[in-house]
């Protein structure tokens, strides 16, 4: 039996990179997929790409209103919800003298609020043994510089799934985090300096983690489907970094 069968998913942040290789990984194991993004049009393009049942919502992740109308459009299609990954982000890097209100209400308002409410919003239509995975990463316990907003807004929602670990608890409904370390993923695409500054700090990252390379996509997939099935089913509350050993040692 496949580890997801007719289990129904959500996946914010589904038309690239992790998100979208979460969303096929759990296509594959049997699940019931709702995928998100904010353009329209590469939404439209992942219907010839993908295979099994399917939805595809076009919601912000910083606006509440996207996320009432996606979970209320999930549950009209699929019924309740056994699986939420919050995965959809935003990545920005300015030095503290550079950084302006509004670049950190931007990556706060999409990084911490829109999950939150994403979740607030789902709360009377997850199953009992539901599965709620945030996607951290390793710059919450590692310092970089030029990451004040993005590094702070990850901190944050690490303390958040300590806080719905605790609350959902007792509903039998487990909330961890994936925290990656350098994946190769169109996320290093969406920022707001030019190129080669983001060439030079993901030039030093092979030399910084143990494993020596980039991690994959698929690699974050595996983790979220291992925390998204019983395979996972006493651990709550948790971060597992796939980071290949950047943050570790």
């Amino acid at each position: 039996m496949k580890k997801l069968e007719n289990k129904v998913a959500i996946v914010t942040g589904a038309t690239s990179g992790m998100g979208l290789e979460t969303a096929k990984k759990y296509l594959s194991e049997g699940a019931k997929v709702v995928l998100t993004g904010r353009s329209q049009e590469k939404l439209d393009a992942l219907e010839s790409e993908l295979s099994g049942d399917f939805l595809l919502i076009k919601a912000e992740a910083s606006s509440i209103e996207d996320s009432r109308q996606l979970i209320a459009k999930t549950v009209e299609h699929f019924g309740k919800i056994d699986v939420l990954f919050l995965n959809a982000g935003i990545f920005r890097l300015e030095t503290i003298d550079a950084l302006t209100e509004e670049i950190f209400d931007e990556v706060h308002n999409i990084n911490v609020r829109g999950p939150i409410f994403t979740v607030q919003a789902a709360y009377e239509y997850l199953n009992e043994g539901a599965s709620i995975i945030f996607n951290t990463s390793i710059v919450n316990v590692k310092g970089f510089g030029g990451m004040t907003a993005y590094a702070s807004s990850k901190a944050a929602l690490r303390s958040v799934v300590r806080t719905l670990a605790s609350e959902f608890g007792p509903k039998g409904i487990r909330v961890n985090a994936i925290a990656p370390g350098p994946i190769d993923t169109p996320i290093y695409g969406k920022h707001n300096v030019p190129q080669e500054n983001i060439d030079q700090m993901a030039s030093h990252f092979p030399a910084m983690v143990s494993l020596g390379r980039f991690g994959s996509s698929d690699e974050i997939a595996a983790t979220a489907l291992f925390l998204a099935s019983s395979d996972s089913s006493y651990i709550t509350g948790a971060e597992i970094p796939v980071d290949g050993g950047m943050a570790q040692v």
